[in-house]
């Protein structure tokens, strides 16, 4: 009845404690993909008794791609499947998630997708973690896409052929505009879901993580950006236009002020402190200028024909 796959490489302790927290489910079929580890992955994960799927690095890498074929293995051996957990390898799941989570979707018939709280796991490490925490505190209610982890309806997953292989960043989104388009749902609940480690602890993470994201805005926009979906139409000329002011420094005072406006958003309806809210508010501005470079380059490589490889942001743990 239930699978769970979990993507990485050379996650070291985190790895361990994802497959920790998966083997407790004594029901559940559970698959590692590994994109090419040398610290012992592949062996931790057999002796947490998961199934694992070794990918041939000969070919583009992506983490739509590996949990692509972690689902492929999760079907060939458990054929039957109704519903499958997505996790990276750097993220534990709660205890009580997936029981709540299959509560959820035998009341909700058309939802393919539930999600709830992921949260950092040290969000006092770095600026750069409270960061990711933050973002990760998504609106409760029907969504318009998840993250990398979720529970899914296998049935619906099948249905619009899974991930784009060849989407290096926001896979996950991408593939919610198609489930949404086939007549299904997305829905975020109050529910603890997973604990997960950035890591982040140099601004040049941070850095490569926004442009990342520009690039995920602009292939998203690029793919399905046509009336009446729009997908990240906002997002990418907003990245466009304060992204490129940062190039002007007369404009300057006009991102403090962006900053102050989205501090007092997220202080009034999200319940941030006042200094949180101000981290995060000033983030934003900032990271319109890597995100504007992001797209910059999706739309580069796409004119000159060539296909960019993962951004990775984080290193290697022990």
């Amino acid at each position: 009845m239930l699978g769970i796959i979990a993507i990485g490489r050379n996650e070291g302790d985190r790895l361990r404690a994802c497959l920790a927290a998966a083997s407790a489910r004594r029901d559940a079929t559970i698959v590692y993909v590994d994109s090419g580890s040398t610290d012992g992955s592949r062996d931790l994960a057999k002796s947490f008794g998961a199934h694992v799927v070794e990918l041939d690095l000969s070919k583009p890498f992506t983490a739509a791609r590996a949990r692509n074929e972690g689902f492929a293995k999760l079907i060939e051996i458990s054929p039957d499947i109704e519903f499958v957990q997505f996790m990276d390898g750097d993220c534990e799941l709660q205890p009580t998630w997936i029981d709540r989570a299959l509560e959820e979707f035998r009341g909700r018939p058309q939802a393919a997708v539930i999600c709830g709280r992921r949260r950092e796991r040290f969000p006092d490490a770095s600026v750069y973690n409270k960061l990711c925490d933050i973002e990760w505190n998504t609106p409760l209610g029907k969504a318009l896409a998840c993250g990398g982890d979720a529970l899914m309806r296998v049935k619906a997953f099948q249905q619009v052929k899974g991930y784009n292989p060849s989407v290096i960043a926001g896979e996950e989104p991408e593939m919610c505009v198609r489930l949404r388009a086939a007549g299904w749902e997305i829905w975020r609940i109050d529910a603890e879901m997973t604990l997960h480690d950035a890591a982040m602890t140099r601004f040049n993470q941070w850095w490569k993580r926004s442009y990342r994201a520009g690039h995920a805005y602009a292939e998203g926009n690029d793919r399905h950006g046509n009336p009446p979906e729009r997908f990240r139409e906002k997002e990418v000329k907003s990245n466009a236009t304060w992204g490129l002011l940062w190039f002007i420094p007369i404009a300057w005072p006009l991102h403090a002020l962006l900053g102050l406006k989205i501090a007092k958003y997220m202080k009034s309806n999200c319940g941030l402190s006042t200094k949180d809210a101000l981290l995060y508010g000033f983030s934003v501005v900032l990271g319109k200028l890597p995100q504007m470079l992001g797209q910059r380059k999706y739309h580069a490589n796409k004119a000159a024909g060539r296909q960019e490889k993962i951004i990775e942001y984080k290193g290697a743990t022990t």
